[in-house]
Order: C-alpha cells, then sequence, then structure tokens
C-alpha cells in the first residue's frame, strides 16, 4: 500500500453540488445566504479557515451533505462541537420541509452559539441551538454527527449519552483515522466501519454503531 496520500478533490461550484446532492432551487437560495453570512462574520469570528471559503461547496457543503446518504430516513440529528454549522447547518437546510427532520445544534461557545441562532432564525431552520457541553445534555436523536470537534477517543466520550441511547454516530474524519481509532480503543469497547468520503478522497466517516464501557488508559 502506498504511503503517499491522494491528491485532493477538485474544487466544486455551486451548480456541481446541486447536481450531486439533489438539492432544490429553495435549498440552494438558503445556502447561499449561509455562505454569506459565514463569509461575513468569520471576518471577526474564528469559524472556519478563511482559504476554505472558495471551496465551500465540495469542503463544507458537500462534505456535510453527504452524510444524509448515510441515513436517509433519520430525522432526528444532533451535531456535537457545532462551531459554523458544519454540518449541522447544513443538514437542516436540506432536511428543511421534511416532516420531524429537526437537528440539534450543540456549541459550547457562547459567540459561536450567537452565529448559529443568527443563521437558524434568518432562514427558518429546524434547529435548535444548545450553549452547553455535549456530555452534559440529554438529547434522545437517530444520528449524533461532529466535524473537526475533538480526536476520536474525546469525541466518543462527549457522545457517550447518545450512542448508548441508541443513536449512531457519523464523524467525519481525516487521513489520520485508523490512528485515532486505534487510540480510541485504548479507551472504549466500540464497535465502527469505515466510510470512504465522497468529497475528499483523503476523508473518512466513521460510523458508530455502539459504544461499550470505557477501559481504563
Amino acid at each position: 500500500m502506498s504511503d503517499v496520500a491522494p491528491p485532493e478533490a477538485p474544487p466544486m461550484d455551486a451548480q456541481g453540488f446541486a447536481r450531486v446532492s439533489g438539492a432544490t432551487p429553495g435549498q440552494m437560495a438558503d445556502l447561499a445566504r449561509f455562505l454569506d453570512m459565514l463569509t461575513e462574520r468569520n471576518e471577526v469570528m474564528n469559524l472556519v479557515g478563511p482559504a476554505s471559503l472558495p471551496a465551500f461547496w465540495s469542503r463544507h457543503a458537500w462534505d456535510s451533505a453527504q452524510l444524509l446518504k448515510l441515513a436517509p430516513e433519520a430525522r432526528a440529528w444532533a451535531d456535537l462541537g457545532a462551531g459554523a454549522g458544519l454540518p449541522g447547518l447544513v443538514l437542516a437546510i436540506l432536511g428543511k420541509g421534511v416532516v420531524g427532520f429537526h437537528v440539534d445544534l450543540v456549541e459550547s461557545m457562547t459567540k459561536r452559539c450567537k452565529f448559529l441562532e443568527e443563521v437558524v432564525a434568518a432562514l427558518a431552520l429546524p434547529a435548535t441551538v444548545h450553549n452547553m457541553r455535549a456530555e452534559n445534555l440529554d438529547l434522545t436523536v437517530e444520528i449524533v454527527t461532529a466535524r473537526a470537534c475533538a480526536p476520536l477517543h474525546r469525541l466518543l466520550g462527549y457522545a457517550r449519552p447518545y450512542l448508548q441511547s441508541g443513536a449512531t454516530g457519523l464523524f467525519l474524519k481525516g487521513q489520520d483515522v485508523v490512528a485515532e481509532m486505534r487510540e480510541a480503543a485504548r479507551y472504549w469497547e466500540y464497535e465502527a466501519d469505515v466510510v470512504p468520503s465522497k468529497s475528499d478522497p483523503r476523508g473518512r466517516i466513521v460510523r458508530v454503531r455502539r459504544l461499550g464501557r470505557a477501559r481504563k488508559a
């Protein structure tokens, strides 16, 4: 097996995103508004790397939206460490109008929660912002997700209440996922598989189906 990392996927434009995601014109308008708000607030807040914004449709929007392909019937989602709203706000935009669809956006930083609340209100999204630590919140959901939140062994601790209540974890990770999973196995008994990312050949999605008791490290 080659140790050379695969090249980054070429940037995708809005039309490309609409084609692969199946987003409607209304959803595309909401995503464009979200991008405008993210770009504006990113000038004064550290939400995403500024260099990543020109590649928004592939690096952020499609990276987030692909999760819906893995759980098309799921209606109750929680996004831990929601930050800039990736993937949570994208999921809420694409789930807007679907009966019963709702995203809980969990974020401990108050300034970021204010941004999330602004977008949710402006776009009338089916989402609730929780200014709390994820592990202290009592929510029952079908899917719990996170992106750029924490190494997997710590992330499993944050997600433990959700996973042990029956949720499936869909965690967006990079190419070091094998090392993260090996490290997590020192702390947790868990069942998971790895799904290749559709947005970036270097990315992976860790799908956690079961989380057992914590181990003594």
